[in-house]
C-alpha cells in the first residue's frame, strides 16, 4: 500500500521512456486465423469427453453415462424413457470403482454419473425425432416462411413494386423436402 503522505508519480503519455506499442505487439506476418482443419480439430476436442471411462459395449443396447447431479436429465427421468441401469454383473471387464458406487449397489457408476443403457430400437427412435424429425419440421418451416415471402415479393414484382421476383440458390432447391432418416444405431452394432 503506498504511504499516503508521498504523492504518487503518474507518467504522462507522451514520457520519452515509453515505447511504441505496435512495436510491443507481435508480428503482423505471424497467423492469427485457424485453418479449417485446426478448426475441426478444435471442435473434435471440445466434444470429446475423455474425463469419464468408456462403457463396455453391450450388444442390443445404447450406453451412457447419465448424472446424478443434473436438476433435470435424472436417472429417475431416463428410467421413464426406457433407460435401465448397467449392472456390473453385465459389464464384468469394466474395472473402475469409486467411492459414490456405495449409492448405487451393482450398478456402473463412475464419480458422480451412473451408467444406463437403452435398446437400440427405442434408441434410434429417440435420435430420429431429436436430430432427423425435429429438424426437418424446422426447415419446412423456414421453408415455407421464405416461400411465403418470395411469392408475395413476386406478387409486387408483377404489380410494379420496387421487389424483385425471388431468386432461389443452388443448394436450397431441397429445403423443406423429405428425406429418410439415417440409421443411427449403426456403429452402436458394429461395437
Amino acid at each position: 500500500m503506498a504511504n499516503p503522505r508521498q504523492p504518487i508519480r503518474r507518467i504522462r503519455k507522451d514520457a520519452a521512456n515509453r515505447g511504441d506499442r505496435a512495436m510491443e505487439d507481435r508480428a503482423i506476418t505471424q497467423r492469427r486465423q485457424l485453418t479449417d482443419g485446426e478448426r475441426v480439430e478444435l471442435l473434435k476436442r471440445a466434444n470429446f469427453q475423455s474425463s469419464l471411462p468408456n462403457l463396455p459395449h453391450i450388444p442390443g443396447y445404447h450406453g451412457c453415462w447419465v448424472s446424478t447431479t443434473h436438476p433435470s436429465d435424472t436417472p429417475q427421468g431416463r428410467e421413464q424413457l426406457g433407460y435401465t441401469y448397467i449392472q456390473r454383473s453385465e459389464v464384468p471387464e469394466f474395472q473402475y470403482t469409486d467411492q459414490k458406487s456405495a449409492d448405487f449397489p451393482g450398478i456402473v457408476t463412475w464419480r458422480e454419473m451412473v451408467a444406463m443403457k437403452l435398446p437400440l430400437s427405442t434408441y434410434q427412435l429417440f435420435m430420429e425425432e431429436l436430430h432427423h424429425n425435429e429438424p426437418a419440421r424446422n426447415e419446412e418451416a423456414i421453408y415455407n416462411e421464405a416461400l411465403q415471402a418470395g411469392e408475395s415479393a413476386a406478387q409486387a414484382a408483377k404489380r410494379g413494386g420496387k421487389m424483385r421476383a425471388p431468386v432461389v440458390d443452388p443448394g436450397t432447391e431441397e429445403l423443406g423436402q423429405a428425406r429418410e432418416a439415417p440409421d443411427f444405431c449403426a456403429a452402436e452394432e458394429e461395437g
